[in-house]
This record gives C-alpha cells, sequence and structure tokens, in this order.
C-alpha cells in the first residue's frame, strides 16, 4: 500500500523566499509595479518554451533573494532546470494537488506575517507573480519525490549485492524495525480550511487520548463525523516516508504520533506492534537505506545526480 509522504517541501524553496518579506515590506515605499514588456520564447527544453517574460519574473525573484551577478543568465538556467524537473515529475507520475500548493503559499505567508493577500501584493510589486511563485512551490515539493521515485527503479540492491555487503560485515544480516500501522484523517474540505481546521486538529488530539492500541479504531471512529481510517500494514523503518519517519520511530507500540496538518486535514499515525526483522528482503532495504544516506551527505546527491543526466540527455534550443 501506497503510503503518502504529502507536502513533501524542499527547505531551499522557503528559505530562499524568506528574502521576499524582508526586501518588500507591506507599505511599499517607492515601489513600482514592472513595466509590460514584449514577450518571446528564450530557449525550448524537450519541445517546452522559456519565455522572456518567465525569465524576467525569475530574475526578479532572484534579485529578492539576493543574488548577484548575471540575474538574467541565471534566471534562464533556474528555468531551465525547473522544466526538466517538472517534465520528470510527469514522467514518475508525480502530481501535487492544487491544494496542497495552496497551503503552502498559506503557509508561507503566515510565517512571514503576512496575509495571503498581502503576500500576493508583496510579489506582484516585486515583478514575481503569486502564480509564478506557486509554480514553483509545485516543483520543489514534487522534485524530491521523483528523486525518491528514480532511486527506487534504478537503484535496488541485487541478492548478489546483499550478500557482498553481508560479507563485508562478517557475515552478519542487519535487521529492522517493522511496524503495522493505521492512519487516522479527520477530513477537512479545501474551502472549508480556514474556518474548520482548528477545530478538528482539536477533535483529533481528544480520539488520540482515547486510544491504547488499534483495537478500537474503528469503533471510536464510527462515532464521529468525516474521519477515514486506512489500515497501512506492515511498514518497515527504510520505507517509512520522512514526513512521519521520526515521529512513528519515537512512538512506542499501542501509541500515536502527534496531529499533523495535511492537505486533507487534520492526521495522525497509530502504531499497533512493532516486531524486530531480519530476512534477505529487510536486509536490502537496511543496506539500501544506508547508501542513500551517503548519497544525501555529499555534493553529488541523487537529487543533483538526475538533474545532470536530464541535462545531459536534453535537447535545449537556446533562441
Amino acid at each position: 500500500m501506497t503510503f503518502m509522504s504529502s507536502m513533501t517541501f524542499v527547505r531551499l524553496g522557503l528559505a530562499v523566499a524568506t528574502a521576499v518579506c524582508v526586501a518588500a515590506p507591506t507599505g511599499f515605499p517607492g515601489a513600482t509595479r514592472p513595466a509590460m514588456a514584449a514577450t518571446e520564447v528564450a530557449v525550448v527544453v524537450n519541445g517546452q518554451p522559456v519565455t522572456t517574460f518567465q525569465i524576467r519574473q525569475r530574475a526578479a525573484f532572484l534579485k529578492l533573494r539576493r543574488e548577484s551577478g548575471n540575474l538574467t543568465k541565471k534566471a534562464t538556467d533556474e528555468l531551465v532546470d525547473e522544466a526538466l524537473k517538472s517534465q520528470e515529475m510527469r514522467r514518475r507520475g508525480v502530481s501535487i494537488p492544487d491544494e496542497a500548493v495552496e497551503q503552502a503559499f498559506e503557509n508561507f505567508a503566515q510565517q512571514n506575517k503576512l496575509t495571503v493577500p498581502q503576500l500576493t501584493e508583496v510579489l506582484s510589486r516585486a515583478g514575481f507573480s503569486a502564480r509564478s511563485f506557486k509554480d514553483y512551490i509545485r516543483i520543489q515539493m514534487g522534485w524530491g519525490q521523483a528523486v525518491q521515485a528514480s532511486l527506487r527503479s534504478n537503484d535496488a540492491l541485487s541478492e548478489q549485492d546483499v550478500v557482498q555487503k553481508m560479507l563485508a560485515q562478517g557475515g552478519k544480516k542487519p535487521s529492522t524495525t517493522e511496524y503495522t500501522l493505521q492512519q487516522v484523517i479527520f477530513v477537512v474540505p479545501p474551502d472549508e480550511r480556514g474556518s474548520l481546521l482548528s477545530r478538528r486538529k482539536r477533535e483529533a488530539e481528544g480520539m488520540r487520548s482515547r486510544l491504547q492500541g488499534c483495537e478500537r479504531t474503528y469503533d471510536i471512529a464510527k462515532q464521529l463525523v468525516d474521519v477515514t481510517v486506512r489500515d497501512l500494514g506492515r511498514v518497515a523503518a527504510p520505507e517509512l516516508p520522512p514526513r512521519w519517519k521520526d515521529a512513528i520511530e519515537n512512538a512506542k507500540a499501542g501509541k500515536t504520533t502527534p496531529v499533523q496538518e495535511t492537505e486533507r486535514g487534520a492526521e495522525f499515525i497509530a502504531v499497533c506492534n512493532t516486531r524486530q526483522i531480519s530476512d534477505d528482503k529487510s536486509a536490502a532495504m537496511v543496506f539500501r537505506a544506508q547508501e542513500l544516506e551517503k548519497l544525501g551527505k555529499g555534493e553529488s546527491g541523487p537529487d543533483k545526480a538526475l538533474l545532470d543526466k536530464l541535462r545531459k540527455n536534453a535537447r535545449i534550443v537556446r533562441k
């Protein structure tokens, strides 16, 4: 069963954009709207055009990020990379829901003590539209999922690889924890999120306090409105999604994770039970997780490696 890691948002996406609110606070003294200019196709990436309008907007965003140097070139290169990323996301079937993007945009505004209309106005006056920022957010959120999909399909360890790694460790087969999980979702419709989410989070916390194991999860949920319970089955530690991994590993059997806001509403995970497993499949998962951790610590991480591969195989025509 697929265990969603929703709202995965590369931290860089928020970190670099923080300069928006520093560089252009509400009030906008002396700010002027950018003049309209003709739009032409500047680059074609595997048949996908990148326009001069997009480049001008991205250059404005780079300026807000306090980048220096040739901003037009940097903006063009960044947009070419994002075109490649979006194409790979489509190829991998990675789709970020509109409501997830809108929630990320709203969260960003709140983190910077702005309302959504205020943030929209800040971006507009700076020459970078809210729509362009949301496109940027969508790619930041989906790229990590595309990289993980690529790793799962291309980097699976063979039986011989596992044997070799065990021999290197003196023949010892690694073990890992396997969790039996339930997912509890207090559903919040997107158009009612602002008015309902806080109350639904309180209701979810109330249900958490009543749970002692997973035997009564469905019975309790039936007494509540718009609550979904999903049996996720057995999930090994290396397969836990990043969003929930630490919380699940910190929860004891019979307990739950803290409530999290997601694009679906308010959610928590119930840890029904745990056990240690040590077989060929789990060994392969452990070794693969170790390899991914090594890659992630280096400058040539899996995301860079995939992007380099896409650049090498792409047909990029600069006008």
